[in-house]
């Protein structure tokens, strides 16, 4: 009995941010819309129509006012609350169509369709109900590995005879040629723009080319991870689906601010911020950390100023994921490097040597043991009534160095008094 061939999907929502607020804005579904990053400073999601006009990834966004004012293009701050509220609706419903399932990023899902004798009309379904159900569109591709189920994916969102869903497998290896020919390398998953540059001066342009290239000398080249992406495109899976997303060695929480600032209360009030929420990926992983650097930054785009951009690092006497303990020692570092004097722009913590809190042999002669119950309780307020329902005292309680967030949309999902009303 042959085997079946492994089907993996590609789940990849359209324009996942700019999606999000169109659900709520019905209005804009045929307008250009671009979302901007922090700060309200560059577009990190673009309509099809923006794109069309010609708004590019990344841009800042006083580069395009003309462009905005000309076209009439509608420009929101992030959202993240509402998008991570909307993709955790949209994972929840692909969780239904296998049960291997990697949420891979906010806005994709890689599922394990291996086995199944309908994965055709299962992969129309997931594309059907998801836009159904939470109105966000999507495209599902389908091959025997990752970085092939990601090329499916980019063929599906391209070619209109796909109808948004595109399985690579169906394909004679003639039509699997003809598709990859017509594919550039640098939509390959973890081919960039330098290795595009690199692979181009080899002669290899598009993916077929790659495919076919020599493993041994291109391993040489470029290392083992060249290896398995040609092997993955040879349709050998090499990168097995993570269900269980690994706990982070590091642990960064940083901003930069709406504006600069010049005190050590405002600086104090936004590394304290900062903390908790990196104290709280801790406890979410179930982890503990050793050590922690705390840094803060000027400006460096104004060189008019003076520049100043210290850090500290703090080892941890015992390793703990408690926020009064972090930010006690996160504080006393930041008096440690502050100077007068200066507008600082950005400051951050980065927390290190993390280990499983489960498995940690504490100090034996530790007089007083940390009091963990207090963090098992303020993080079950808020996952109930939400987020900063409940906080320390110094958690962002000064506002000047909040992000700018000047066009940001309602919560629509997550709070209450921004809830839509219909009339």
């Amino acid at each position: 009995m042959q085997e079946q061939p492994r089907s993996i999907g590609l789940i990849d929502c359209n324009n996942f941010y700019v999606s999000c607020e169109r659900v709520f804005r019905p209005d804009l579904l045929t307008r250009p819309v671009i979302i901007l990053s922090n700060n309200d400073g560059c577009a990190v999601s673009r309509s099809n129509e923006a794109k069309a006009i010609g708004v590019k990834m990344g841009v800042p966004v006083f580069k395009i006012r003309d462009l905005v004012k000309d076209h009439g293009i509608e420009v929101f701050s992030s959202n993240y609350v509402l998008y991570a509220d909307m993709s955790n609706r949209v994972m929840s419903i692909l969780s239904e169509y296998s049960p291997i399932q990697e949420i891979y990023s906010i806005d994709e899902s890689f599922l394990d369709l291996t086995g199944f004798s309908d994965i055709r009309e299962r992969a129309r379904a997931m594309y059907e109900r998801v836009v159904r159900d939470t109105g966000i569109p999507v495209c599902v591709g389908i091959g025997p590995s990752k970085t092939l189920a990601k090329l499916s994916n980019f063929v599906a969102k391209r070619h209109p005879k796909s109808n948004g869903v595109f399985n690579i497998n169906l394909l004679s290896p003639g039509q699997v040629n003809s598709v990859l020919t017509n594919i550039p390398t640098e939509e390959v998953w973890g081919v960039g723009r330098k290795l595009t540059a690199s692979l181009s001066e080899f002669g290899i342009d598009t993916v077929l080319q790659l495919r076919d290239a020599d493993i041994a000398s291109m391993r040489k080249k470029f290392g083992v991870v060249m290896e398995k992406t040609i092997r993955e495109l040879r349709g050998e899976a090499c990168i097995e689906l993570e269900e269980m997303a690994s706990a982070k060695k590091q642990i960064i929480n940083s901003r930069s601010f709406g504006k600069s600032v010049g005190t050590i209360e405002d600086v104090q009030d936004a590394l304290a911020h900062f903390v908790s929420n990196a104290a709280k990926k801790l406890r979410d992983q179930h982890s503990i950390a050793g050590m922690m650097q705390v840094f803060i930054q000027t400006d460096r785009f104004r060189t008019e100023r003076p520049q100043y951009c210290p850090s500290v690092t703090i080892p941890l006497v015992m390793p703990t994921a408690n926020s009064m303990t972090l930010q006690k020692w996160a504080l006393a570092g930041l008096e440690s490097i502050f100077r007068p004097g200066y507008l600082y722009k950005k400051a951050g913590v980065i927390l290190s040597e993390i280990c499983d809190a489960s498995t940690y042999q504490g100090d034996l002669f530790a007089s007083v043991p940390e009091d963990t119950e207090i963090m098992k309780v303020l993080d079950k307020m808020n996952a109930r009534y939400g987020k900063g329902t409940i906080k320390l005292s110094q958690d962002g309680s000064r506002q000047s160095w909040k992000m700018r967030q000047e066009k940001k949309s309602p919560e629509y999902t997550t709070n209450w008094d921004e809830i839509p009303v219909c009339v």
